[in-house]
């Protein structure tokens, strides 16, 4: 099994800019290929692929990789939010 984390995290010094990888040309498609592989992608709430995209650069946070790892960092990223 293998395992590690691509993040490109949302910042809050910037909090107009959600992330810096634009959903629908660079997440989705990274999300696609490493969800066929096993692993997960989200954008530490949700998963990439669940997203609506709601213009045609919407930028999104991004953290994908191993399944077990990218649901830790997702859990501490819900547990953070309440």
């Amino acid at each position: 099994m293998s395992k590690g984390v691509f993040m490109y995290p949302w910042d809050k010094r910037e909090p107009d800019k959600p992330g810096k990888l634009r959903l629908m040309y660079e997440a989705n498609p990274m999300a696609f290929l490493v969800e066929q592989a096993g692993g997960l992608a989200t954008n530490g709430r949700e998963r990439i692929l669940d997203i609506t995209p709601g213009k045609l650069h919407e930028r999104v946070a991004v953290m994908l990789g191993s399944k077990n790892e990218v649901q830790r960092i997702t859990d501490y990223h819900g547990a953070a939010a309440t």
